[in-house]
């Protein structure tokens, strides 16, 4: 599988295209589907499916006008529906002006465990705190971990919103330092790092 990470958006969030062969599987989509859409027909791709780590509109305010294009569902955790409700209201208020983003309409909910979107394999990690609905992919093989705004190269995630839950938060980095410490982080901001280089930084190493 190869994995390819965009900067996109007001807000440079980081957009992942994962592609077996010439279909693609997309982990946030960030707020900018002109340049998605073009690269998914410049490359020849088949878009599969679209993953929210969560659902902050920087993450996913392109997927609307993306499943206009292709009919694929926005996989997200139930929990943060709340945030797809008011996509446009919070995007307004951090950005100055209305983008009047396309709110997704097909919306599959995620739980924590293996899933399997065609040939792409994951295994989701529930990762609450920065959102109720946060949530990490990790596949194994490529040993690589998406995790949103969870964890980044040294940095967590904001947990000062209405919503957020800093003990949620320290509670689901614990389970993320489980992982093999090798782990390539690929966070929703920034560069990758590796997850031991994290937990040191954190002072949470056991």
């Amino acid at each position: 599988m190869r994995i390819v990470k965009y900067s996109l958006g007001q807000l440079q969030a980081n957009c992942y295209f994962l592609i077996e062969d010439n279909n693609c599987l997309i982990i946030d989509p960030a707020d900018d589907a002109s340049f998605i859409l073009e690269e998914l027909q410049r490359q020849r791709l088949n878009l599969v499916g679209i993953l929210a780590t969560h659902g902050h509109f920087d993450h996913i305010g392109a997927a609307g006008e993306i499943q206009l294009s292709f009919n694929v569902p926005l996989y997200i955790l139930k929990e943060d529906q709340f945030l797809i409700d008011r996509l446009n209201e919070t995007a307004k208020y951090f950005l100055g002006f209305d983008p009047h983003f396309i709110k997704p309409k097909n919306i599959k909910y995620l739980m924590a465990g293996d899933h399997s979107i065609t040939d792409f394999k994951t295994q989701i990690l529930s990762s609450p705190g920065h959102t109720p609905g946060s949530c990490c992919f990790y596949f194994k093989e490529e040993n690589t971990l998406f995790t949103g705004d969870t964890l980044f190269k040294d940095g967590i995630g904001r947990a000062d919103l209405s919503y957020s839950n800093k003990e949620d938060l320290k509670k689901s980095l614990k389970k993320i330092f489980n992982l093999p410490r090798e782990t390539i982080i690929a966070s929703g901001h920034g560069e990758e790092t590796i997850l031991e280089d994290e937990m040191e930084s954190l002072q949470l190493i056991n």
